[in-house]
Formats: structure tokens, C-alpha cells, sequence
């Protein structure tokens, strides 16, 4: 089937087999690699992308659903080279290890704040509670999220 979908403000246009996940679409046909892989069962979140400015995990949906709509990948955070404050974040709290959930984790707490620009340790915990990290016990992912909050405009990383 032909899907058009824009990705990261660019119309792409492709040739997709009906059961292909969205997924993997952005992985494997455009080798955005970014959007990470994880559980394949919508459980762990590493996967999460906007589909039309809301969260959605890339392995619940098919490519052919996003014909027409608007996604956005974690590669879509940085603009004009500048990393999104909660890139920033995530770098100077140090809100990852493996990084295998980093990519979600980004993405739910950008719409997060984009949403509600000041939350409370609470609401960032609820904010990121459908994506799972096995690594970090989320308090560095929820000091990346309140220092992203204090720094909107991404003030610079210290060395």
C-alpha cells in the first residue's frame, strides 16, 4: 500500500506491506534508528512516538494508520541543531544508562511539558509511568524532566 506520512515536519512517501509496523517502518524502510525496539507486545515504551502530537508506541500501530497524519521520532527533538531542553536534560542529570528507553522516555516527557510546563515530581512520574526503564529506578529520568522544566530554553550542558 502507498502511505504518505510526514515525519519530522518531511512528507515521505512509500511503498508499505499492510502489516508492517509502524515500528518498523521508521527503523527498516527509512533506518530512522532512533525510535528504539523493545518488548514488540506495547508494554515497555521504547518505541514511542507522536502520531499526530500524541504519544504513541510505534509497535501498536501500522505504518498504513499513519498514512496522512504527522509523526514525530526522537530525532525530531533537535532543531536547527540545537538539542531540545530535555535532550539537555536528560545529558546533565544523567537520566540514562543502557539508554534502551531513553528515545520513549524523551518523547512522553516532552509532551509532558509541553502540556504542563511545570510538574511536579508526581506528575512527571505519572507522566512517564507507561514506559518502563530497567536500569536507572527513574529518579535521574525525573531530575532530567524537573532540569529540562527549569531550563526551557536549554541552557548549556555543563562540561
Amino acid at each position: 500500500m502507498q502511505v504518505t506520512i510526514t515525519i519530522n515536519g518531511e512528507a515521505v512517501e512509500r511503498d508499505v506491506e499492510p502489516r508492517t509496523l509502524l515500528v518498523h517502518f521508521l527503523r527498516d524502510d527509512l533506518q530512522m534508528r532512533g525510535t528504539h525496539w523493545g518488548c514488540d507486545t506495547s508494554n515497555c515504551g521504547a518505541c514511542t512516538v507522536w502520531v499526530d502530537g500524541d504519544p504513541v508506541k510505534s509497535c501498536t500501530i501500522l505504518a498504513v494508520q499513519a498514512d496522512g497524519k504527522e509523526v514525530r521520532t526522537v530525532e525530531g527533538l533537535e532543531q536547527g541543531g540545537e538539542l531540545d531542553p530535555i535532550q539537555k536534560g536528560f545529558m546533565e542529570c544523567h537520566g540514562l544508562q543502557c539508554g534502551y528507553c531513553t528515545p520513549g522516555m524523551m518523547m512522553v516527557s516532552r509532551h509532558l511539558l509541553d502540556h504542563n510546563p511545570h510538574p511536579t515530581e508526581e506528575e512527571i512520574r505519572e507522566g512517564i509511568s507507561g514506559n518502563l526503564c530497567r536500569c536507572t529506578g527513574y529518579k535521574n529520568i525525573v531530575a532530567a524532566v524537573q532540569w529540562a522544566a527549569e531550563n526551557p530554553k536549554g541552557s548549556e550542558v555543563s562540561a
